[in-house]
């Protein structure tokens, strides 16, 4: 889609201004139904491509995301615009710098049109814990769009955008993905700059593009990845841009399917995909091995005892003091004890709460040694059998949910049932590596279904290539 967009933009077929003025159009038709977006920039968005129509009127050349719109999660700052992280705590923030991510998109030329809706400070897997409205998904407003970048991924499956960004720190740019059949990228962790992202946890946060095909997150991610002297997490890779340079070629590729991400309670219609899939694979003379990952049972717990932990000192911040103080419905304020505690019980949403109590609670005397630190071994551990697994196999293949997307409701009242939603998708964030994920195909009742292909840690460059030729593969069958 952003060559085609790209393509119409040199030959002037039509104007930046046009194009962002039509993405607005399908925006007002859609997003009173589907309600993907908390914020739109439209007097910039029309400001900054009346500047890409003079360069090209001029003669001027123009990159390959210049002139095409995108949207961004709420949790991603922006000089000038609010920023809410889907928080009543945030909801008269407005950001006084860019983050990494949008200077480099601005320096490529992308046209901001607005902010997406998403889980308070992503902690969900539905957009149902946004501290204003709930997404829906695009293919059946009954049911939810995922999380916690539920709303990226709807403005993106319902075309109102041709990309966005997300945050991934369970699954949540893949699981989302994956619900709204579309492409979505969770690079190797430090590929791309956090800097101006609002931290969940910080060891584990990564921002990927959501997109409606590979080669659009590819894109993307060229754009956005690349070492930031303000983010010390932030790493340089040398990436490949043709498949001639890659290790291997297609025909002798190896791909495992770990056992432990094939189990029951995984929906027969999304296993049965899967090997269709991996059929197709074996007929293209691609080696397909079982494998087995004896700790992944075990990824969930781990992630749910450490990303709690880092939410708890990250969240100490909001205090009712920096950024901005809640002014709507604001409860009696006495003293400095009633302004944290008033503050927070009333502008944290449940979720939220609940998090920072876990956290604080695996972190306290007595408890860390038996949780916390248990934790981070197991968490080693993991990345030792994924980096052994990778010495026989070149990528992996699992599913991306153990389910289609659920209805609105279904799951909120029931928070580990909920937390389930993630358990194909937190081993890759607890080990750093990249993992995308690609659809590939609906269900009976016309619900999305997702496959994840899971890389080495560096291997974005190659992942992209490979999930490229398995892309067109789909395509074909369906």
């Amino acid at each position: 889609m952003i060559q085609e967009l790209h393509d119409k933009l040199i030959n002037q077929e039509i104007t930046a201004v046009q194009l962002v003025e039509d993405y607005f159009k399908v925006i007002q038709e859609k997003d009173s139904k589907i309600q993907a977006f908390l914020t739109l920039t439209k007097v910039q968005a029309l400001e900054e491509a009346e500047k890409v129509d003079k360069k090209i009127n001029r003669g001027g050349k123009i990159g390959i995301l210049e002139g095409i719109p995108y949207a961004i999660k709420d949790n991603i700052l922006v000089k000038g615009v609010k920023t809410t992280a889907g928080s009543k705590i945030l909801e008269n923030y407005v950001a006084s710098y860019d983050a990494t991510v949008i200077k480099k998109l601005r320096n490529e030329g992308a046209i901001l049109l607005g902010k997406t809706n998403q889980d308070e400070f992503a902690m969900g897997s539905s957009t149902e814990n946004s501290g204003f409205f709930v997404t829906k998904n695009p293919w059946d407003l009954t049911r939810v769009p995922g999380g916690s970048s539920g709303g990226s991924a709807a403005a993106v499956a319902a075309k109102m955008i041709p990309f966005a960004l997300g945050s991934d720190t369970g699954g949540s740019i893949r699981q989302p993905a994956a619900f709204c059949g579309i492409v979505g990228l969770k690079p190797s962790y430090g590929t791309v700059s956090r800097y101006g992202l609002i931290s969940m946890a910080s060891s584990l946060d990564i921002i990927g593009p959501l997109a409606h095909s590979v080669e659009d997150a590819e894109i993307v991610f060229k754009a956005i990845n690349g070492k930031d002297q303000k983010d010390s997490t932030s790493i340089d890779v040398n990436f490949k841009d043709d498949i001639k340079n890659l290790k291997f070629k297609i025909k002798n590729l190896k791909i495992g399917l770990p056992q432990e991400y094939f189990v029951k309670g995984l929906d027969e219609e999304i296993r049965d995909r899967i090997e269709a899939i991996v059929q197709k694979l074996l007929n293209q003379k691609i080696q397909i091995k079982k494998k087995s990952l004896p700790s992944t049972p075990y990824a969930l717990h781990c992630y749910y005892i450490i990303m709690p932990a880092e939410v708890s000192s990250n969240l100490a911040r909001y205090d009712g003091i920096r950024y901005s103080p809640i002014t709507n419905h604001q409860p009696p304020i006495t003293n400095l004890h009633d302004l944290y505690f008033k503050t927070r019980g009333y502008g944290f949403g449940q979720e939220v709460r609940r998090r920072i109590i876990l956290g604080t609670y695996v972190l306290s005397k007595g408890y860390y040694d038996a949780y916390y630190k248990k934790a981070q071994k197991v968490r080693r551990l993991i990345i030792e059998e994924f980096n052994k697994i990778f010495e026989d196999v070149n990528f992996l293949i699992t599913p991306t949910t153990p389910t289609p997307a659920f209805k609105i409701g279904e799951k909120s009242t029931d928070p580990l049932s909920m937390y389930l939603s993630d358990i194909f998708t937190v081993a890759a964030n607890i080990s750093g590596l990249p993992a995308i994920n690609l659809p590939i195909g609906f269900t009976k009742n016309n619900l999305p279904i997702g496959l994840q292909i899971i890389g080495p840690y560096g291997s974005d460059c190659s992942l992209l290539q490979i999930v490229k030729a398995i892309e067109n593969m789909v395509k074909v069958s369906l």
